[in-house]
């Protein structure tokens, strides 16, 4: 699978899908050799999954600024628009899939905290490769994430909190140092060494996606047992739910008037959930092997899915609308 991977990055066709087939790989070696990726000496390597994942978190804050937020300013309905979908869609289409899913409670409650969660980097990387909104996209993730440690566990507590414990105090203090000081450090070093930092932030993405891809092995490697007994549905569970976020968000963004770029960044962002940040949760709560499963089913199911629609986007220019053509003139 890695050669593989190398392989689509030397074909101009089929580099989109380098991470994509590298992530696949991830998962499969650690549901192939899981004993490596469980301890190591004595150490449980699940412990290295919230340092990893305050790592990603601290490189999109150095690729932050404040003038992201001008985005605001300029496109206060799409903003809006994206953060009540997020905050909405993902959520309840979780719950009504958790629900009738049948699967063991704990498991299915992971599906719901997929939903919870804000949306990630990898909807900036596919908006950009579907020639979406990338800005509009930022902003949304952006925003989503700092509002996370409020969203995130109040949602679970309204959702989930029949299916288990839900400690919105603890929730909300797990989300912070994970989240929120991360990013803050980030944003504070980009605002200090702005000129020097610049091979860092070139980097970081790509960081990032190795890190994610770690973050998967470690989650399938604890949960490898039950992800077996489960797996196809579970599977099948959580592909739905990643294409209701899609069809949703699209259709959402349509009616209420937005435009074709805008409708599909709000769908990705929909779409494309936080999962390494669901699965660190999970391992705070001390469920790594049952409610971790199904973030890290959907950080590879999101991946390839988002890989697919960003490759057909990309080859369909969005049509533009009248407002567009007037500025334009």
């Amino acid at each position: 699978m890695v050669l593989l991977g190398l392989a689509f990055n030397l074909n101009q066709k089929l580099n989109g899908y380098t991470y994509t087939v590298m992530i696949f790989g991830s998962a499969t070696l650690a549901l192939y050799y899981p004993q490596p990726f469980i301890a190591y000496k004595g150490y449980v390597l699940s412990q290295l999954i919230t340092p990893l994942i305050q790592f990603i978190m601290f490189g999109m804050g150095t690729a932050m600024a404040i003038k992201d937020f001008v985005q605001i300013g300029k496109n206060p309905k799409g903003v809006f628009i994206g953060l009540v979908c997020q905050l909405t869609l993902m959520p309840l289409s979780g719950w009504a899939i958790a629900h009738y899913s049948g699967l063991p409670i704990e498991i299915a409650a992971g599906i719901i905290l997929v939903g919870c969660s804000p949306s990630g980097v990898a909807s900036n990387v596919i908006s950009y490769l579907a020639k979406a909104n990338l800005a509009l996209s930022i902003t949304i993730t952006a925003l989503s994430t700092l509002l996370a440690p409020f969203a995130t566990p109040f949602l679970m507590k309204w959702l989930a909190g029949s299916m288990i414990e839900i400690d919105i105090g603890v929730m909300m203090w797990s989300i912070v140092k994970m989240v929120i000081i991360p990013i803050g450090a980030g944003l504070l070093v980009n605002h200090l060494f702005r000129n020097k930092i610049a091979i860092l932030q070139k980097v970081m993405p790509t960081l990032s996606m190795v890190v994610v891809a770690i973050v998967i092995v470690l989650i399938t490697a604890s949960g490898r047992d039950n992800l077996l007994d489960i797996g196809f549905i579970l599977l099948a569970l959580v592909l739905l739910h990643n294409i209701v976020g899609y069809l949703l968000g699209y259709s959402a963004s349509k009616a209420l008037g937005l435009d074709e770029r805008d409708s599909r960044t709000i769908a990705l962002e929909v779409g494309l959930q936080n999962g390494g940040m669901a699965g660190a949760l999970a391992k705070e709560m001390g469920k790594l092997a049952t409610l971790g499963l199904a973030p890290a089913v959907f950080s590879i199911i999101m991946n390839i899915t988002g890989s697919v629609l960003a490759s057909y986007w990309h080859k369909h220019d969005p049509k533009p609308t009248n407002a567009n053509i007037e500025k334009t003139i």
